[in-house]
């Protein structure tokens, strides 16, 4: 069902309260899984996410909470729950300023990746690593009221690795190849995926992400280093798992329907 489709009630002769989607009264479900959060204006947004808070209230079970969505889908917020839970993640710099993003640039070493704080399959990023392609970049994100969220760029072995996560249970993982002539592992941007098991501590480092966050269902990027060391980028708190089911031949979406239903979360 389409947010764009929402209709709220509120009041009235009987004090009704009700929530509309295309014809149902969400009020009458017993569990929401939210697919996605699209984008929209500010007000669209917000009103999508009142719209689940109000679910909440209201008994529906919702995977994930809107909480746990607010805190996944703004990467400022996202990657402070990861640093203060004791992942290891990017440095960042966010700003609204062009020259605090040139100081930023700079600061993180010259090479950056500069990302939408709200945004997912790897739209709207760029990697930059000369200052006047920065300056010019950050001058557009300033006059069109942008945030620049501002990340070092961590030299790794051509791949990034998505487990999705449901519960304590990790359901499939699989390893993104950058796609030819991009630096971008996203399989909606050209990415080559392939379906593996991870190891122990990795899973153990999907799960720690999907708790900092406050999720029960999360896609994790992990980034595996030059030096070893593995980061974690970020927490999709509504996974897509097409590519993913095609990787590794699991039937994720049926292992979340299940787990929405009979699951303990």
């Amino acid at each position: 069902m389409s947010y764009r489709q929402l209709v709220g009630k509120i009041g009235g002769t009987d004090r009704s309260n009700q929530l509309w989607v295309a014809g149902l009264d969400l009020f009458s479900v017993d569990r929401v899984i939210v697919r996605s959060v699209p984008a929209g204006s500010l007000e669209q947004v917000i009103l999508r996410i009142d719209a689940l808070h109000r679910l909440e209230q209201a008994g529906t079970r919702v995977l994930n909470s809107a909480r746990s969505i607010e805190a996944s889908v703004d990467k400022y917020l996202s990657i402070s729950r990861l640093q203060t839970a004791g992942l290891l993640v990017p440095r960042t710099i966010v700003c609204e300023r062009a020259d605090d993003v040139l100081n930023a640039f700079q600061e993180l070493g010259g090479d950056v990746v500069v990302k939408p704080l709200f945004g997912s399959e790897g739209k709207g990023i760029v990697r930059l690593t000369d200052e006047q392609t920065t300056y010019r970049v950050a001058r557009t994100l300033e006059q069109i009221g942008s945030v620049a969220f501002v990340q070092e760029y961590i030299p790794h072995q051509g791949f990034d690795i998505r487990a999705y996560v449901l519960g304590d249970e990790i359901v499939a993982s699989m390893r993104r190849w950058v796609a030819p002539g991009d630096f971008r592992s996203n399989v909606s941007q050209g990415g080559r995926a392939e379906g593996i098991e991870l190891s122990e501590p990795l899973k153990k480092l999907a799960r720690s992400a999907v708790r900092a966050v406050g999720a029960s269902m999360g896609g994790v990027d992990l980034l595996p280093a030059l030096d070893g060391q593995v980061y974690v980028i970020e927490v999709n708190s509504s996974p897509g798992f097409r590519a993913l089911e095609q990787a590794t031949g699991k039937d994720v979406a049926g292992r979340t329907i299940d787990f929405a239903v009979h699951g303990e979360w």
